[in-house]
């Protein structure tokens, strides 16, 4: 694959054991999904070598005349009352059928070439999806962790307390509930991790290593995207608008080749014959025409027209569904990194504030207990919806940021 991260685990021995979003982009280009779409862009090239050729001339060998009743004379073969005759064959395609279905075949594995394209893209996006949540499930851990461990302290001052008669039985009772609640909560994380980890496991490939790798944190830069993209040409160059509109012309194509069977074929032949006692080089020249009477290929162009209408209005729907997805997926690229900034830039900061507020004034005795769990817990959750606030922050600009780039054709 390419990216040290992703080597099997025989060849990582001296590699650090983290994992980067580039090595998972680079390695979601040869993920399952990719492979079975760069088959079929192989099997569709191979199908534009099938479609042009002429059709192959035959050869024909024929014995006739074999005299049953008085039967074909003496002496050997060459000698013998039997016409021996060999001849080949040929079909003249009319009407453009050759190019039609030799245009069909091309759009064909043109729109493949797309659709591999989008794959790949689609996988990327998912990839880097999964990436993202693994980093931020560690980033849980690593919250839930040092919340268990405050947690813990507490409980432990609260017990010596109690044992110096300076605090209430119930009170450090409360606190050791709280310190279970946050081990329960760190497995919880740490399960949420394992889970990222199988899910990126699963769209990577077997041949990818992640479990047990750390992902580096990169998050992506804080910024708005740019509001004055040019979504219609944006909508153009996607692949999978590229692949439906090469379906239309694929099925623009096969409509051609089906009104092209209304010019007849015509199989030219010509056979040398050799008869004993009349000629050793009689000549037969022969013209094969069909006669389509009565029907004209009604059933195959009327099947053509309406699989080219098809291929026209899924080219519509592609379209459509590709403006409303970019129109999304910019308003969710705005909304997350407006949500992100606000946690950031402000609310992070106050619960901060208000928790080491309360944590010093119940040192000095001027705070319940109570209310320190409440500002407790109220840091707690603002700092795991800051992290949910940063995957999702991070998922929709990089879906943005490929749907919006260039992309090339393999």
């Amino acid at each position: 694959m390419g990216a040290a991260a992703l080597l099997p685990a025989t060849a990582q021995q001296a590699q650090p054991r983290t994992l980067g979003l580039d090595d998972v982009l680079s390695a979601s280009r040869d993920n399952p999904d990719v492979l079975l779409a760069r088959q079929q862009l192989a099997a569709a090239r191979a199908d534009v070598l099938a479609a042009d050729h002429a059709p192959a001339p035959l050869l024909t060998g024929k014995l006739s005349s074999i005299d049953l009743q008085n039967g074909i004379g003496n002496g050997g073969l060459g000698r013998k009352r039997i016409d021996s005759s060999l001849g080949i064959d040929w079909t003249w395609e009319r009407g453009g059928k050759r190019r039609a279905r030799t245009t069909a075949a091309e759009r064909t594995a043109d729109a493949a070439s797309a659709e591999l394209d989008d794959t790949q893209l689609q996988q990327r996006i998912a990839a880097g999806s999964a990436f993202f949540d693994l980093l931020g499930a560690q980033e849980r851990i690593a919250e839930v962790q040092e919340i268990e461990r405050s947690a813990a302290q507490l409980a432990s001052t609260a017990e010596r307390r109690v044992q110096a008669g300076d605090l209430p039985a119930q009170e450090s009772a409360r606190t050791a509930i709280e310190a279970q609640r946050s081990r329960v909560e760190l497995r919880s994380a740490q399960l949420e991790r394992d889970r990222a980890q199988l899910e990126l496991t699963r769209l990577l490939g077997p041949a990818a290593a992640v479990r047990g790798l750390a992902a580096r944190p990169d998050w992506p830069a804080l910024a708005l995207p740019a509001q004055d993209a040019d979504l219609a040409a944006l909508v153009d160059q996607r692949a999978d608008v590229r692949a439906a509109r090469e379906r239309a012309a694929a099925a623009e194509a096969s409509l051609a080749a089906a009104e092209a069977q209304r010019s007849a074929d015509v199989t030219w032949g010509v056979s040398i014959d050799r008869y004993p006692g009349t000629s050793n080089r009689l000549l037969e020249v022969r013209a094969t025409v069909p006669l389509n009477w009565g029907y004209r290929f009604e059933g195959e162009i009327g099947r053509a027209q309406a699989q080219y209408a098809q291929a026209q209005d899924q080219l519509d729907k592609a379209r459509h569904e590709a403006n409303v997805e970019l129109q999304r997926l910019r308003e969710e690229a705005l909304a997350n990194a407006q949500r992100l900034q606000r946690f950031e830039e402000d609310i992070l900061t106050r619960s901060r504030q208000v928790a080491d507020s309360a944590e010093l004034a119940y040192r000095k005795g001027a705070m319940s207990l109570t209310d320190l769990l409440d500002a407790r817990r109220t840091l707690r959750a603002t700092q795991l919806d800051a992290i949910a606030a940063r995957v999702d922050h991070a998922k929709a600009a990089l879906a943005w940021r490929l749907r919006t780039q260039p992309q090339a054709s393999p």
